[in-house]
């Protein structure tokens, strides 16, 4: 249930990426004055960009984490071939620590030993297992999907809308998606539903309102 909770917040913060900062660069260019073809090419060009350096930002991450997990299975194998006794007794004390009698977490400690002393310490004492194993590959390829479907919203908007409205249209949209992902998100999180979305909501008017800016200043009116 951790672990499912876990992917679907992650889903919903790429999808939430990907749709505030290809709206926002929509939004930019279209504000600038641009033709309808010069924004889709932004939208297009944002959602690669942005889709990659997800893909890699998240491979380079999970990756680090991978290694850094081996690492400690591997001093944790070194330390049960030399001091298990030891082990076994900092194993025991973890389970007193969480609330066990000294008798029985003592056989607790040495059952699951028996079965597998490198899964146990891995479980208990480093907080590693199955269900929470990295996957960098997989975790990249999540990342880039997400956010290009978050990214697709806006892109598709501004294909159907006329390149004068389509800076107004997509920013609505888009408020209208945030609004969406943040409730999803604080639902999965257990957080309040309306101040997530609100927060969301928030903290995208801000990015768009910022590149419309930027678009205003800089652009050429057509």
């Amino acid at each position: 249930m951790v672990h499912r909770i876990g992917w679907l917040r992650a889903a919903v913060l790429g999808a939430n990426d990907g749709l505030v900062s290809t709206a926002s660069l929509v939004v930019g260019v279209a504000t600038a004055g641009s033709d309808h073809k010069a924004i889709l090419i932004a939208g297009l060009a944002g959602l690669v960009a942005g889709a990659m350096s997800m893909a890699a930002g998240e491979y380079v991450s999970v990756s680090s984490q991978y290694d850094a997990e081996q690492a400690d299975l591997a001093r944790e194998r070194a330390e049960l071939a030399a001091d298990p006794a030891g082990e076994l007794d900092e194993l025991t004390k973890i389970y007193v620590a969480r609330g066990l009698e000294q008798s029985l977490a003592r056989e607790v400690a040495t059952q699951l030993t028996a079965r597998d002393a490198l899964a146990a310490h891995a479980r208990d004492e480093l907080g590693i297992s199955e269900t929470v194993e990295t996957k960098p590959v997989q975790a990249a390829f999540v990342s880039a999907l997400t956010f290009s479907a978050g990214a697709v919203v806006p892109i598709a908007v501004a294909f159907f809308t006329p390149a004068e409205q389509a800076n107004l249209v997509v920013a609505g949209t888009t408020l209208a998606g945030l609004a969406i992902l943040g409730a999803l998100g604080a639902s999965a999180g257990g957080a309040g539903i309306v101040r997530g979305a609100a927060r969301v909501v928030l903290w995208g008017a801000i990015a768009m309102a910022a590149t419309a800016l930027i678009g205003a200043a800089f652009g050429v009116s057509t």
